[in-house]
């Protein structure tokens, strides 16, 4: 049976097998140690939703290259594309020359940003990128230097996208100093609290740490060039803002005149069911960073703005290789897959997830929310119910024990699981992926 008729795992060896631990030796040898890797699995190709690896077991996937692959490893109508595309013209400077897919992009992605008004799009090559792009531009365009972000974020790994980024002390420890100026807030958790209590206060008590702590003892709101967000935190734990929340910082940034910055690099491109998780709050955001899954893969970061907003001369900033020719041809496929069935796929293929998986707080002792939008799901790991004392290591051994069946998924935070399969996922390979990781924990739950 060919790869691309498979719907679900088959395992042909002990994992990890022959061939993948010696790669993965190999690789111990020769690439650097900052990676981190959950479990051993070595890819070797990948059609839909199912990865095959070296030792020819394969598995569903339900990881997505961090949610990247939105349409799906090699979805023939995106590898058509690019194939057209390189045996055309591979590279071509945006920086200095022009050609018309990377402005056909640009329409389609300011059509289908928040708001009426024109926007303009700036081009780069990943998240930290566009974060990047968007800090730059919140200064040149507010003539103000300073930031907010939130506890527990993720906007980037470069030095001014890491200054935002308070997920993990490892990775930000022995790079400083970071970015002057970088302030952080609580972020509206309705399960732990934005302080760890009162969850159901969570987006009036971040909100008033920003009015009444940020403003009034420790930034001007006037030097406050833009506040960014994730909708949904990745990186963080899949932590979804309440659509309050959002409206309320939106609000406050027109109040001050700061920009509105939403980070979509995760949640975007239909995975939460619509274009952008923050459409679900109703807001019009000054500028959205986007990747991941904008070009099924291959490497493309964006910021779509207000056109008012967008107003930096030439030669302010620029990329070599943003709207390389080839990755914009795969992202334009990949908006008319978005668009035609993907999206609508990703929010009916997500109720249906949730609908199985709603109840496992009550009926797992060892999970302590479940949360997400669309095929964005994030499931939390705890000790205890009651306290809810979290527990990466139970976290680690229920990927581990669904890599050892076949399903791949990856950790969210410190003890959070996260769920981001390619939008095309059918109801069998999710009944598959729920059943699956329901048997998990119930096996973990055994042990204790």
């Amino acid at each position: 049976m060919e790869i691309a008729e498979r719907k679900l795992p088959s395992l042909a060896t002990a994992l990890p097998g022959p061939k993948a631990r010696e790669i993965v030796e190999r690789d111990r040898k020769s690439v650097s140690p900052s990676y981190t890797r959950d479990y051993p699995l070595v890819a070797k190709t990948g059609r839909g939703a199912i990865v095959e690896d070296v030792d020819g077991n394969t598995f569903l996937d339900f990881a997505a290259g961090i949610a990247v692959v939105a349409t799906g490893h090699c979805h023939p109508r995106v590898v058509a594309a690019i194939q057209k595309q390189a045996s055309e013209l591979i590279h071509m400077s945006s920086t200095d020359f022009y050609y018309p897919g990377m402005v056909e992009l640009a329409e389609r992605l300011a059509a289908i940003a928040a708001g009426k008004g024109a926007k303009r799009v700036y081009y780069g090559n990943s998240g930290t990128e566009a974060t990047e792009a968007a800090m730059k531009l919140a200064r040149y365009h507010t003539r103000r230097d300073k930031f907010i972000a939130f506890h527990g974020c993720f906007h980037g790994r470069t030095m001014g996208a890491l200054s935002l980024t308070a997920s993990k002390a490892v990775q930000r420890k022995r790079f400083g100093p970071l970015l002057a100026g970088v302030f952080h807030a609580p972020y509206p958790d309705t399960y732990r609290g934005a302080y760890g209590v009162r969850p159901e206060h969570a987006a009036a008590d971040a909100l008033a740490f920003i009015e009444s702590e940020l403003f009034k003892r420790i930034v001007d709101p006037e030097d406050v060039a833009a506040i960014f967000i994730e909708p949904i935190q990745g990186e963080g734990g899949y932590v979804v803002a309440p659509p309050e929340f959002l409206q309320a910082l939106e609000r406050l940034c027109r109040k001050y005149g700061i920009l509105l910055v939403v980070d979509e690099v995760q949640s975007g491109m239909g995975r939460t069911g619509k274009w952008w998780a923050s459409e679900h709050a109703g807001i019009e955001p000054d500028m959205i960073c986007t990747a991941k899954g904008i070009a099924s893969g291959l490497p493309l970061g964006a910021v779509i703005a207000k056109a008012e907003v967008m107003d930096w001369q030439p030669g302010s900033h620029a990329s070599t290789f943003g709207a390389n020719p080839v990755a914009v041809a795969a992202s334009l496929a990949t908006l008319d897959l978005l668009e035609h069935s993907l999206i609508e796929n990703a929010a009916r293929m997500g109720e249906f997830l949730f609908a199985r998986m709603s109840g496992w707080p009550e009926r797992h002792k060892i999970v302590g929310d479940v949360r997400g939008k669309g095929l964005m799901i994030g499931v939390e790991f705890v000790r205890d119910q009651k306290t809810k004392q979290r527990a990466p290591e139970l976290r680690n051994r229920v990927i581990d024990a669904a890599f050892r069946r076949g399903l791949l998924v990856l950790g969210a935070g410190e003890n959070s699981m996260r769920l981001a399969p390619p939008l095309v996922i059918d109801e069998e390979q999710a009944d598959f992926a729920v059943r699956t990781l329901d048997a998990c924990i119930g096996e973990i739950e055994k042990s204790l």
